[in-house]
């Protein structure tokens, strides 16, 4: 430990002194699976630029081109070979809804610099419940958004390998654990491993279309030759609206993915708004030219959508000529490709956590940023949701699609008709006012009516297809999500009223409180200065006169909060700051009482006082950290220390 006995406060009523825990923590396995801790100090650092913010957040984007077109052939397929015909048509349509999302994102992500998309949008100009359904929405699509990606990747390496059939759903999470690995290490160096399969996939597909369409042209194309047998039963011969619009909406499959750059915004170097906006523009460019290429090709030459070959199998070796390197490079691009469009998740979901988290919707752990300066809690959590969806869903791409756009859609919708608001607030506006909101800064916009109407005609188009999806769809799966968002926002709202009473209980507001004398020489360890910390205090100094409270500090605005409401209830005890630069708990204070143990006399007693917060359902605990009972087991052995907790219950 390195020690900085400097006084930084002395008002007569208090003394506060700072001490900096600078010794890293100890080598483990964890540090050698995912890296060794990175200081706080270098979170400026991790963030990334252009080239590698593409690969990042735009792979999950970029990778539906994979079986964006096979969803809108095996709806189209029920109505017989001649329904082929609408493939393109269909996917035009697509890529203009593509355009109007992307132009109202590029809005985004300018208005709201700090990143949090839909959620952030919604909360600063919807109001809190809208917030929460954008919110849970997002979150419940990031989580299909890892279980679509991988189990269709593992479809891609199946259409070459048939004997790993049997292996597919012990493939997928497999697949999910070593993406969660990897995100664990950090943003910055998982994005400079997944930017290689990215480019490499993006440069296949132009190469696999680029051939492809020059055939077409040339006339020597031709069809796919021994294609698979399409095993759908009975078709109805005839082509409806019904039908239409099922294909496309199984198509907008291709628009997931859009919105994560307005989410992740703060991952990028300055200028962010600038680098995220220009990322925006050049994947939405890739995804549309990919996605009308493929749909158009796949449709002449005659590809036949199947679980067991893909649409982007067919393609490969109908343009390629044969099963050759060329085919192999395209197939083995669009798996990794696929695989790693899971990133995209595991980029955001944290993000997204930490700030329904910091609000008090999502348990505080969730808050937290790990060794390497990653919202670990929710890499971890979303790895586990997903597996489970992939084990329960047998890795099938067909039967998690339709689970799978209408949260997205209901984010578009809400981030869109949110900013539609903003606008028309900022219209409101005298030049010089200003509207400071939680998310930004609101001022008069001159093109604020231009504006609103681009959100709002895209809050429309997108809320239409929601609609459309949750239709045509509902029988197939998508019922499930339509239960389960409105579950999710009850669950939100109903831990939210359990940190607003925990606050409320533990407000210092008109409280206040007599000190007590006592003997021996007492240690209380507060995390922050409350009714529950000062309750502890008050024990502290009816055993001792000799009272040191003792703070770990891994936030220094959380901090430079306790030294001021310290200098207001510290009752006159002495207060010591333990800085920790790697955010670790526990360590610093055992050295700090392993220091205290050195100098202590034979007959001195050194007692660790412990506040210790007692929920009034059990289940409650899950949403608050047990700081107390680790250090009671890491103490357990220590001779001439005794461990006292001090319960509040609230």
């Amino acid at each position: 430990m390195v020690e900085k006995n400097m006084q930084i406060d002395n008002t007569g009523h208090t003394t506060i002194f700072q001490e900096t825990f600078q010794a890293a923590p100890r080598k483990s396995l964890r540090n050698w699976l995912i890296g060794n801790p990175l200081q706080t100090a270098d979170a400026p650092h991790q963030t990334i630029n252009k080239t590698i913010g593409l690969a990042v957040f735009a792979s999950d984007a970029l990778s539906s081109t994979a079986y964006a077109t096979q969803e809108i052939m095996m709806i189209l397929a029920i109505a017989g070979a001649g329904a082929m015909a609408y493939v393109f048509p269909i996917s035009l349509a697509i890529v203009t809804l593509m355009a109007i999302v992307t132009i109202s994102y590029e809005q985004t992500i300018h208005a709201y610099p700090g990143g949090g998309g839909a959620y952030i949008v919604a909360r600063d100009n919807l109001g809190e419940l809208p917030a929460q359904t954008a919110g849970a929405a997002l979150l419940t699509d990031y989580i299909l958004t890892v279980a679509v990606s991988i189990s269709s990747g593992v479809a891609q390496i199946i259409s070459a390998f048939p004997t790993l059939e049997n292996a597919r759903v012990i493939l997928a999470v497999a697949m999910v654990v070593f993406i969660m690995l990897m995100n664990l290490r950090g943003v910055k160096e998982s994005g400079k491993l997944f930017a290689i399969p990215t480019y490499f996939f993006v440069a296949a597909m132009f190469l696999t279309v680029g051939v492809g369409l020059f055939r077409f042209l040339a006339g020597t194309l031709g069809v796919v030759a021994n294609p698979p047998e399409l095993s759908i039963g009975d078709t109805l011969g005839v082509v409806t609206p019904f039908l239409l619009l099922h294909a496309f909406s199984s198509g907008t499959s291709a628009l997931t993915g859009i919105e994560a750059i307005s989410n992740g915004i703060t991952a990028f170097k300055e200028p962010r708004s600038r680098n995220a906006g220009i990322t925006l523009v050049w994947m939405s460019v890739i995804l549309g030219s990919l996605f009308l290429s493929i749909s158009f090709l796949s449709g002449n030459i005659g590809a036949v959508p199947s679980e067991g070959e893909t649409i982007i199998s067919q393609l490969a070796r109908t343009v390629f000529g044969s099963q050759g390197i060329l085919y192999l490079a395209v197939i083995s691009g669009t798996a990794v490709i696929l695989i790693m469009a899971a990133n995209t998740a595991f980029a955001d979901f944290p993000r997204l956590g930490a700030l329904h988290a910091g609000d008090g919707f999502l348990p505080r752990q969730m808050t937290f940023r790990g060794s390497r300066l990653v919202y670990s809690w929710g890499i971890v959590a979303l790895a586990i949701l997903a597996s489970l969806l992939i084990i329960l869903f047998k890795a099938s791409v067909t039967r998690l699609i339709p689970l799978y756009a209408i949260g997205v859609f209901l984010s578009f919708s809400l981030s869109q008709a949110g900013m539609a608001r903003r606008w028309w607030k900022s219209g409101q506006l005298k030049p010089g006012e200003e509207i400071v909101e939680p998310g930004s800064t609101i001022t008069l916009d001159r093109h604020w009516k231009l504006k609103m109407l681009i959100n709002g005609f895209g809050a429309i188009c997108t809320f239409i297809v929601m609609i459309v999806f949750a239709i045509t769809k509902f029988h197939d799966g998508a019922w499930i999500i339509i239960f389960l968002i409105p579950l999710l926002v009850s669950g939100f709202f109903t831990i939210h009223r359990h940190y607003k009473r925990v606050a409320s209980r533990l407000s210092l507001e008109n409280f206040t409180a007599s000190p007590r004398q006592g003997r021996h020489r007492v240690i209380v360890l507060i995390a922050g200065v409350h009714r529950g910390s000062l309750v502890a205090l008050n024990y502290a100094q009816s055993l001792s006169s000799d009272v040191t409270a003792v703070h770990v500090s891994v936030d220094n605005r959380e901090s430079e909060k306790v030294r001021t409401k310290w200098d207001l209830y510290g009752e006159g005890a002495r207060l010591i700051i333990l800085e920790s630069p790697y955010r670790l708990l526990i360590e610093p204070l055992l050295d700090y009482i392993e220091k205290l143990r050195t100098v202590q006399q034979a007959n001195e007693l050194l007692t660790i006082v412990v506040p210790q917060f007692v929920p009034v359902h059990w289940w409650e605990n899950l949403l608050h950290n047990q700081t107390a009972l680790m250090l009671r087991f890491a103490l357990l052995f220590k001779p001439g220390v005794v461990i006292v907790e001090v319960p509040y219950q609230v």
